[in-house]
């Protein structure tokens, strides 16, 4: 598949799901002080998260333009250092507006990837968010993928570097779940498909999608700390990363392998 046939794969499976298709925001966000560029396909629905703002619809889905140079999510300094980091890239996106939460969210999730993508189920890893002072472990997630047939041993913890999203200091945040995939030619290999390389070094193991339970709006005091608050509905924001998807469904090892970058690298070669 092409990088367009699986962006168009991803936003068809959601419109048959009742999703209604909305087009990428400008990078340059609109009446938001918090944001440089727009980060996040949810950046253009956050004030529909805060209860501030009603559309016509309550699940979407996008496949949003972002850049990542600057602000709380910065890919600048690992571009070049990993196969999978952009500053620009494309995050496909599903949303709930307090309609469906947790375990459609993951319900979506798995279909797509096995019977659309047809992933193979040996090379993928999910990850949640274990707890902290502040916000309670998502268990519920945990349980959830295992009762879609995630091997128990292949659902990890982990703490709110990994599974806690936010888009800047403020703004709508909650716990998520990310999916991996091992990249490497050999999955039977325990040492080399294991839970050791998810988050962990390298590009053999790579996150590419992250399904986020929006649940918080986070506040900053006069005092300059930090509060938690529950949002009007919880609600679900997902991002894909299509350069990412597309460098698993190409069989290649790097983003800028895949059709939608490496003409641009071939072009600046022939310039040289």
């Amino acid at each position: 598949m092409t990088g367009d046939e699986i962006r168009e794969k991803f936003l068809s499976y959601f419109e048959r799901n009742g999703h209604k298709r909305v087009h990428s925001s400008p990078l340059l966000p609109a009446n938001d002080p918090t944001l440089l560029f727009v980060n996040a396909g949810m950046n253009q629905f956050k004030d529909v998260f805060l209860g501030n703002e009603t559309r016509d619809y309550k699940r979407a889905v996008t496949a949003q333009k972002c850049i990542r140079a600057g602000g709380k999510h910065n890919d600048l300094d690992e571009v070049g250092k990993t196969a999978r980091h952009q500053t620009f890239f494309e995050m496909l996106g599903n949303f709930s507006f307090g309609d469906y939460f947790k375990e459609d969210a993951i319900k979506f999730a798995w279909e797509l990837m096995l019977d659309e993508f047809k992933l193979p189920l040996d090379r993928l890893w999910f990850t949640y968010f274990e707890g902290d002072d502040e916000v309670p472990a998502d268990t519920e997630a945990r349980d959830l993928w295992i009762k879609m047939g995630a091997a128990p041993d292949r659902v990890l913890p982990f703490g709110r570097k990994d599974n806690f999203w936010q888009m800047a200091d403020v703004g709508p945040c909650g716990p998520n779940t990310e999916i991996s995939y091992y990249m490497g030619d050999d999955p039977g290999d325990p040492e080399k498909n294991s839970a050791y390389w998810v988050n962990g070094p390298g590009d053999t193991t790579i996150e590419f999608w992250n399904l986020v339970f929006m649940q918080y709006n986070r506040t900053q005091n006069d005092d300059g700390s930090f509060s938690l608050t529950h949002l009007p509905a919880p609600s679900v924001d997902t991002g894909m990363g299509l350069e990412r998807i597309t460098t698993i469904m190409q069989h290649v090892t790097t983003n800028y392998e895949t059709d939608l970058l490496r003409p641009l690298v071939e072009f600046a070669a022939s310039l040289a």
